[in-house]
């Protein structure tokens, strides 16, 4: 009768909170409460603005990566929560917080109860002290879902999201003093290989507590998220998150087979949570054996069966393809770790024509892109390395070995591999439109880029950087972001291509330095081209020229109409210093928002600052795109600035190979995989 009322209770708790519905593609959500409103200047506004400056640091600080606080009396006292996502660092932890304040104050303004929920971290404020309710729920709650529906059955898929919340749920309640925990479960229906989900409750909710508030909104998931690719829910004390793709950091602590309905058809499946995990102390010594035993033989058993699996998927895919006679073949075999289609030369041969000059997409230095329609009417996009480019060998095993553990609608996807004899092959999804290089330099294409497309392909970008930065399975440093690059689709959506270059950083490493320097002219940051210093910063740089491209087509350096030589950083940071910044906007573009066109090309000035510790990481550049009420400091003089009375860019050039003369070209120097010479830890 006990668990009947508190059931009902919880159930009532849900009934009468308020209910927010909106899509992921739209703005991150923010609720603002009614529990009254404060004055500008007034004493409950210098109260937030305490906490605003101690929380963040507090958090930031905390293990669990959570923390509360209060100042001030009644009645101007305020109560405050923040939470960050479990999986995150401490310092994008203290940034999203303190943006979190911010927004909150401006999207919310003068309301003393306000929400705000970001990917990486939640703040609640309010005048309400709701800090000791620790039952697990709130005053506010959200979903969040994708537009896009999957191609699979939605009760089947929604059955198997049901699965994976609630084990994923078992385990952060009960295994984890965070009370954050991330699965995987193979789904194998409708094209979905697999989906990936976390969940996290504040730290301070006991077991029994966390499993029911995670319980409760799990329960709700067939009503509000049925059937779409994304999903999303958040209560103050406990949330949740499902996608297609491997969103956060690290391996997932919980892994699931195939729910055995996924390949059956369509029947309603009870997704309610399991009964509430047990979690008091065994009462004699013989249960405790017994359940001991138990685990042990389970242990043993599912280690034999998985075993079994993995030697019979090995004999497997031994048996689809044949020995092969050059060890390169093996390693490329090994990076993609089950993850990629191996191809066989003669489908690729007859997929393109045998590689035939009508089909040549691109050409570059380690390599030639053809396209090619696979049998099942597939079209591809095929890299073919250059037999006689060793370190084109090392770039395209290591962009396997990145490409094959990345799933994100913002880079191409890697479809397989060829690897016969001398013949070593990539093969993509062919993207329709080519690269954005051609739409920035070429005066036909060019006239398709109005300001919509052109804003949208920026903050695209920057989406994908995110994901390679902050959500993906493994820190990724791209090291050569570029026009050439960035890939667009038959809807002129970005995709991030080419990771021949690219660093992983493992181990919560968020810097190293190399030797090798490898990139782009033009592109490339200063205390990486002259140091060798890898870190984040570097594609943000990269990103930041790449915005003044967008906004102004204009190439790094450039004649004007007295033939002069131009450097495109600094004729931009002049203009701005001077008031003048629209005059170097694409005289093509007739019709524009001007404070999205200035507000793009201030962000990109603060993302080209000649120190990295002033560059802003990914995670506010996002911010900075999305949200127009962002403060945005003033932008440092740029790295590689020269004033308009230096006697010519190129006699700088002579001093240094790193000037930007040379923006097409691609320097590479002895290039090895992942070649680390010195680390700097930092908790991720």
């Amino acid at each position: 009768m006990a668990t009947g009322h508190r059931a009902l209770a919880n159930l009532t708790a849900v009934l009468l909170a308020p209910i927010f519905f909106v899509w992921l593609a739209a703005a991150q959500p923010q609720v603002c409460g009614d529990s009254g409103s404060y004055s500008a200047n007034s004493t409950y506004q210098s109260n937030l603005g305490q906490l605003s400056v101690s929380l963040p640091k507090n958090a930031s600080a905390s293990p669990t990566l959570f923390a509360t606080g209060s100042v001030g009396s009644v009645p101007d006292i305020v109560y405050a929560l923040a939470l960050c996502r479990g999986d995150t660092n401490a310092s994008a932890c203290a940034a999203c917080v303190t943006t979190a304040f911010q927004d909150a104050q401006q999207l919310c303004a003068f309301s003393k109860d306000a929400s705000v929920f970001y990917d990486l971290c939640l703040l609640h404020f309010s005048n309400q002290n709701f800090l000791p309710d620790t039952d697990g729920r709130g005053n506010q709650f959200i979903f969040q879902t994708d537009a896009r529906n999957v191609s699979a059955p939605a009760v089947v898929f929604d059955n198997a999201v049901g699965v994976l919340l609630n084990a994923t749920a078992d385990y952060a309640s009960s295994n984890s003093s965070k009370r954050f925990a991330t699965g995987e479960e193979m789904f194998d229906r409708g094209g979905i290989p697999a989906i990936y989900a976390l969940v996290q409750c504040t730290p301070d909710l006991a077991p029994a507590a966390c499993r029911s508030c995670l319980g409760d909104i799990i329960q709700m998931m067939p009503r509000y998220l049925s059937g779409g690719q994304s999903g999303r829910a958040f209560w103050i004390r406990c949330n949740y998150r499902y996608e297609l793709y491997p969103f956060f950091s690290g391996s997932p602590l919980l892994r699931l087979p195939v729910p055995a309905f996924a390949g059956m058809p369509p029947s309603p499946v009870d997704i309610s949570p399991p009964s509430p995990v047990d979690i008091s102390p065994p009462s004699n010594k013989r249960g405790q054996k017994e359940r001991s035993a138990a685990k042990i033989s389970a242990s043993v058993a599912s280690t034999i069966v998985f075993v079994l699996i993995l030697s019979a998927s090995a004999f497997i895919c031994f048996k689809k393809r044949k020995p092969l006679k050059k060890q390169p073949g093996l390693a490329f075999h090994n990076a993609a770790r089950g993850k990629c289609m191996i191809f066989d030369l003669p489908t690729l041969q007859e997929a393109t024509e045998n590689f035939s000059e009508e089909n040549k997409l691109g050409e570059g230095g380690f390599g030639t892109v053809y396209k090619g329609t696979l049998p099942d009417e597939q079209e591809v996009a095929v890299k073919r390395l250059s037999q006689t480019s060793r370190e084109g060998l090392n770039q395209l095993h290591n962009e396997v070995q990145v490409l094959a553990q990345l799933q994100h609608i913002k880079l191409v996807r890697l479809l397989g591999y060829c690897s016969h004899q001398n013949e070593v092959m990539l093969v993509y999804e062919f993207v329709k439109n080519g690269c954005l290089h051609n739409f920035l330099f070429d005066e036909r294409k060019g006239r398709k880029l109005n300001w919509n497309l052109r804003y949208n392909i920026i903050v695209g970008i920057a989406k994908g950087i995110l994901y390679l930065h902050e959500d993906s399975s493994i820190r990724i440093i791209h090291r050569d972001l570029k026009s050439n690059n960035i890939l667009l689709d038959e809807n002129m959506n970005p995709k991030i291509a080419d990771f021949g270059l690219a660093r992983l950083l493992g181990g919560g490493h968020t810097q190293t330095k190399t030797a090798n320097v490898a990139g782009t002219y033009g592109y490339m940051a200063p205390e990486y081209a002259i140091f060798g210093n890898v870190s984040p910063k570097i594609d943000i740089f990269s990103f930041g020229v790449l915005i003044l491209k967008i906004v102004t087509r204009r190439k790094n350096n450039s004649s004007d109409d007295y033939n002069n030589t131009v450097n495109l950083l600094s004729d931009v940071y002049n203009c701005w210093t001077k008031d003048m910044t629209l005059q170097i906007v694409d005289k093509s573009l007739n019709v524009y928002s001007k404070s999205e066109v200035l507000r793009c090309i201030h962000i990109g000035l603060l993302c080209i600052q000649e120190d990295p510790d002033d560059r802003p990481n990914i995670f506010s550049v996002v911010l900075m795109l999305t949200r127009d009420r962002v403060k945005l400091q003033p932008p440092r003089q740029p790295a590689f600035f020269f004033a308009r009375d230096s006697s010519s860019v190129f006699e700088h050039a002579r001093h240094g190979n790193y000037i930007y003369d040379k923006s097409d070209v691609i320097v590479e120097d002895n290039f090895s995989v992942n070649e680390v010479t010195n680390t700097d830890p930092y908790p991720r």
